[in-house]
């Protein structure tokens, strides 16, 4: 099969011929129908970011069909429309019996045994290392059950494939992780495909404010699509003071899609007596945050981070679907463009188009 291959940090994607393994255990064949273009990937394939060594198929956003299964596979059955996702979890130990899949913590187990049953993918006999579990940027992939969850027929493979980790991640932010209430106020600090999930989660929650920050106005204007009800450009403005103004003394919610010491700082600043400050994101050198512990005690404010939306992938999934085809989430207008496998490296410098909120492959 054809797959885009990273063989050195930095060297970009590369379409080859990739050998592909027969599912064994609990593994499920996917051919591919649609794969995002995910920030992460691009991380990990020009930084030494994760356990992923080149050279390594990645791709973690994907939706297709099933075409076959391993002997032991019991959730799915041939044809079936699934996303996948680079949670793994075990479904055994406490974290995942809790309901806490992002927490698993035996993930391992959703990985082949290389000695016993060899690679999932190889390149002229040689192992390719496959990208958290999914290695989606590919004809075709070997997954774990565990990682792929079942959509209806009905539902567009381009918008299923952000269900696994931009919707997750964005959505399960504000619904599971913050809980957001109905008349409560969101502000969320980065308006690319994720935080566009957290708007319009916000909206989905009811939230009476939902005030969008990025310092580019392209990614604003999409805003209100989403659900926003205001948008304060950073760069041009005092967004704590914005914010604040707008909301009449602060936030309830904030959420910092970025990661970056800077942003989580406004997002405490943005946040109201007894506020809550989620950091979602991380930059990509990541960052610092000095603290006032007589503030943080005083204003009562708290800090948390999430990963994956605090969310359970067969739970949520299902329901962010749900709410796509009642009309009550915005998957469309986040699908800016399609591409083929071997326009990944032009896909991701479309990316820093502040008009483009997510590329997806369709052509594989």
């Amino acid at each position: 099969m054809k797959a885009a291959v990273v063989d050195a940090l930095g060297s970009g994607f590369a379409l080859q011929d990739v050998d592909i393994a027969e599912p064994v255990g609990r593994e499920v064949l996917v051919e591919v129908r649609a794969s995002g273009l995910c920030h992460t990937d691009l991380t990990v394939a020009t930084h030494a970011f994760g356990d992923f060594p080149p050279p390594v198929v990645l791709g973690h956003e994907i939706a297709g069909v099933v075409v076959a299964l391993g002997p032991d596979a019991g959730e799915f059955a041939a044809g079936d429309h699934v996303v996948g996702c680079l949670v793994q979890w075990c479904g055994h130990c406490p974290a995942c019996l809790g309901g806490r899949a992002y927490q698993c913590g035996r993930p391992g187990t959703t990985l082949r045994d290389p000695l016993r049953d060899g690679p999932r993918l190889s390149r002229a006999g040689r192992p390719l290392t496959q990208g958290m579990g999914l290695g989606g940027f590919a004809q075709r992939a070997l997954v774990h059950e565990n990682q792929l969850t079942a959509v209806p027929r009905r539902l567009p493979f381009a918008q299923a494939a952000l269900l696994g980790c931009g919707v997750l991640t964005g959505a399960g932010s504000v619904l599971n992780g913050a809980r957001v209430a109905a008349g409560e106020s969101v502000a969320v600090i980065g308006a690319g495909g994720v935080g566009l999930n957290a708007v319009s989660a916000a909206r989905i929650a009811g939230a009476s404010r939902i005030v969008a920050v990025d310092v580019q106005d392209g990614k604003l204007r999409r805003a209100p699509a989403f659900g926003a009800t205001d948008v304060v450009n950073s760069a041009t403005t005092d967004a704590v003071a914005a914010v604040r103004e707008l909301t009449g003394g602060g936030v309830q919610h904030a959420f910092d899609i970025v990661g970056a010491g800077a942003t989580t700082e406004l997002a405490l600043r943005m946040t109201a007596l007894g506020g809550g400050v989620y950091v979602v994101g991380l930059a990509g050198s990541g960052g610092e945050l000095r603290l006032s512990l007589p503030r943080l005690l005083l204003q009562q404010k708290r800090i948390q981070g999430l990963i994956m939306g605090s969310g359970n992938p067969r739970r949520d999934i299902p329901r962010y679907a749900d709410l796509y085809l009642r009309g009550r989430m915005n998957l469309d207008d986040l699908v800016s463009r399609r591409i083929a496998l071997d326009g990944i490296d032009a896909g991701y410098a479309a990316l820093q188009d502040p008009d483009v909120a997510r590329v997806v492959i369709t052509s594989f």
